[in-house]
């Protein structure tokens, strides 16, 4: 057997009120699109009333509330009947932090003495298992009567904690808490005692020791039963990144399922490649979405934008100095109990050293400059030490690190247990270091920094670098050139901070940057204004403009405000929240819509007008790019969304089965299309376009795999052209007003698969041509 690449895939969230019925009755609509393969969150049990399934209680079952094990397997027949596979997103980085996962409880009864207590991520070092879920402070809820103790279990609200066996004789509450073997505080004491690893900053999810075979096979028994019984071909692992050893996991992973592809969540940054030797098909797709958009983004455009937001906010950083603010402050809050425990096994780690004697501050200072000094994700370090590339990007960390500090000796001592840990103790602190710094970058970056710094939003996407948003065409066709047939190439996810369309709208403001200039002047003119920071005025300005004409868009705008300000952590913050401020900012997004929707500037209609061709040209490129395309649940049509939970809201199904087919009045099923016209409109070419554009990966699979691909980039537009040994090229093409008539520089005569003139003059085509054997010389 062979590995089956999907020719594209279709990504669905369950839950929500979509579970495996509701998914079968939309299986030939799914199957008609032109998908290989289902693309399927998390189906484990979760907690009660999951809305993503992340939150994992048991992975030996499937979620009795999408339907069970029988419903999926019906689910899978049905879709097996209409030719399509079921890639199956995996969590092995974690489960819930919560009494209804029963290996929690059974750990929180039995404490060390669970068969379960080492399948959990605990530093029982560090005494009983710390529960930070008290609404006040322990004594005062004890003080106040707020415990009882029932049926072998301590009680609170609706909590009810397993008791120890046999504890329960005494009638002292506060001695029968301490005869636990878990300690509850007030929830405000998780960044100073928890002692369980977690995913990011989320209290709620506690990591699992996969690394551990035991663990490993108990968490994946459920799913290689799955993928050998036939139902599942595809494995998507979430969160690789967080694992102690992700190579040794893929290893494992490989040995039980040989030839089932798998597929990582892996953040790639900058030029970063994937490790060599890691047995995955491929990644995806964070970075096929930041090229995407960088290669529609001109670098003229950003300039003028860059200096008007300077002007307007008064912000003077680089991102590079705002990333390295964002990341103290993270763990000064966010991961202060990361970096607690970090400091602890740091200090384990350099015990006996006989050449430096650090005190806690000395170590504190040094973890603190190893972890903000990283630019990427993690290293890769296992027992055996690090490997070539991980040895440079620590020497090259160690010497950033040491600029700031009066004394770097302890520093550097680190850092050579980080290049070659010599003991447990040293390799238990180069596990955590490689995990925390994941979690640093993720949560600095992606969740402080991108709503900080806000010149041009679409290089705020995961995976993206806000201060590198355009490329050049040398630039782009290096990248094109590491991408992997197997890997998927995505626009929009669960996780996006806007979805694809959403982007377009906003890449269009650095086409036109005069007008997205315009609309901020005209915004801090309105008397919503008042009061709102200039930083939040342009903020909203472009998160106004990025969903304007969606259903139901003032309200979910004013959702995305309390998100983006909290998550921001500079006026207002998730434990602290300034509603006053939120208010303000929200109120001036609502007004904004509102004045559009009454009479739309010149500018706004320019923007939009110049936003269609980027969201078709979008489409072109990722289906014509080295890789296969996910398309996520809905984005077949214009699809407006903001960061989470707002881009996770369910598709109108029906509304999908009509549009871009005869049925939907606005647009036929001709080849090309004059004009677009008003957002439905788009949505009906889209949809078409993207179904066209499925049959063609169906049947130019071979030569889409193996195509040379190469990016031209210019004043007069953005051509992404793949050419076969045998001269069959596929050319996608935007062509901005000016050049926007006649067949193009450069470009032999071919055929117009597609073709599309929009309401400004731009143009975007698939062309198809014979050119003979050779390279691409144009």
């Amino acid at each position: 057997m062979i590995l089956r690449i999907p020719t594209a895939t279709s990504r669905i969230q369950l839950r929500g009120g979509l579970d495996f019925a509701g998914l079968s009755a939309h299986l030939n609509q799914i199957a008609d699109l032109g998908v290989s393969h289902l693309y399927l969150s998390p189906i484990f049990t979760a907690t009660e009333g999951s809305t993503h399934g992340y939150d994992i209680t048991d992975p030996t079952e499937i979620d009795p509330v999408l339907g069970g094990r029988a419903g999926f397997d019906r689910l899978a027949e049905q879709a097996a009947a209409r030719g399509l596979g079921i890639i199956l997103d995996i969590v092995p980085n974690h489960t819930a932090f919560s009494v209804q996962n029963p290996w929690l409880a059974d750990v929180l009864a039995r404490g060390r003495a669970s068969d379960r207590a080492r399948h959990f991520d605990i530093d029982w070092q560090a005494g009983p298992l710390v529960l930070p879920w008290l609404p006040e402070p322990f004594e005062k809820m004890l003080t106040e009567g707020a415990f009882r103790v029932q049926g072998g279990h301590w009680h609170f609200g609706d909590m009810a904690l397993p008791l120890a066996p046999g504890s329960d004789r005494t009638d002292d509450l506060r001695t029968l808490h301490e005869a636990q073997n878990w300690r509850l505080v007030h929830y405000a004491m998780e960044r100073d005692a928890i002692t369980h690893r977690r995913f990011f900053n989320v209290t709620d999810l506690i990591g699992m020791r996969v690394e551990d075979p035991r663990v490993f096979d108990d968490t994946h028994a459920l799913i290689f039963d799955l993928v050998r019984g036939g139902q599942v071909q595809g494995l998507r692992v979430d969160h690789i990144d967080g694992l102690a050893d992700p190579a040794g996991y893929l290893d494992r992973l490989a040995e039980a399922l040989p030839v089932t592809p798998v597929w990582i969540e892996k953040i790639l940054t900058g030029d970063e490649a994937l490790p060599k030797g890691w047995k995955t098909v491929g990644t995806t797709g964070y970075e096929a979405g930041r090229l995407m958009s960088r290669m529609l983004t001109p670098a003229a455009g950003i300039a003028v934008l860059d200096r008007e937001w300077r002007e307007q906010t008064g912000e003077t950083l680089d991102f590079h100095a705002a990333l390295t603010q964002a990341k103290h402050d993270v763990l000064d809050n966010e991961l202060g109990a990361e970096r607690r425990q970090l400091t602890r096994m740091a200090a384990l780690a350099i015990d006996g050293s006989a050449t430096v004697e650090p005190g806690p501050e000395t170590l504190r200072e040094a973890v603190t400059a190893l972890l903000v000094a990283m630019p990427c994700y993690r290293t890769y370090v296992t027992s055996r030490g690090a490997g070539a590339q991980d040895r440079d990007l620590i020497a090259a960390v160690t010497e950033n690190a040491a600029k700031g500090l009066r004394h770097d000796e302890v520093l550097r001592a680190l850092s050579a247990i980080w290049a070659d840990p010599g003991n447990h103790a040293q390799m238990d602190f180069v596990v955590r270091l490689q995990q925390v710094s994941g979690a640093l970058i993720a949560k600095s970056q992606e969740d402080t920094a991108g709503f900080r710094w806000t010149r041009y939003l679409p290089g705020n996407e995961v995976g993206c670098e806000p201060d590198e948003v355009s490329v050049t065409s040398d630039q782009a066709t290096h990248a094109l050139a590491q991408r992997r047939a197997a890997d998927m190439v995505l626009t929009s996810s669960h996780d996006s901070k806007r979805s694809e369309d959403a982007r377009a709208r906003l890449i269009a403001a650095s086409h036109l940057p005069d007008d997205l200039i315009a609309l901020d002047r005209m915004a801090a003119a309105m008397p919503e204004a008042a009061g709102v920071p200039g930083q939040w005025r342009w903020y909203m300005v472009q998160s106004a403009l990025a969903i304007h004409g969606a259903d139901e868009a003032p309200e979910r705008l004013s959702q995305h405000v309390e998100k983006a300000m909290r998550e921001a952590k500079e006026v207002s913050f998730w434990t602290n929240p300034d509603e006053d401020a939120e208010t303000r900012t929200a109120g001036l997004g609502r007004a904004l819509l509102a004045a559009w929707d009454r009479e739309p500037p010149a500018a706004l209609t320019r923007l939009l007008d110049r936003s269609q061709a980027l969201v078709l040209m979008q489409l072109l490129v990722k289906m014509v790019m080295p890789g296969f395309p996910d398309i996520y649940q809905g984005t077949q049509d214009l699809f407006l969304a903001l960061t989470d939970p707002d881009n996770r809201r369910a598709p109108d199904w029906d509304r999908l089965s009509r549009i871009g087919t005869p049925a939907d009045a606005g647009t036929g099923l001709g080849s090309a299309d004059a004009g677009a016209g008003p957002a439905t409109a788009l949505g009906s070419v889209k949809a078409r376009w993207t179904r066209d554009l499925l049959r063609l990966r169906q049947t130019e699979g071979d030569m889409l795999r193996d195509a040379e691909a190469v990016a031209r980039i210019d004043d007069d537009g953005v051509r992404l052209i793949r050419q076969s040994a045998q001269g069959r090229r596929l050319t996608a093409r935007l062509d901005l007003p000016e050049a926007a008539s006649g067949q193009g520089a450069g470009e032999p005569d071919g055929a117009a698969i597609l073709d599309w003139t929009g309401p400004d003059g731009c143009r975007v085509r698939l062309i198809d041509t014979q050119t003979g054997k050779g390279g691409i010389d144009n």
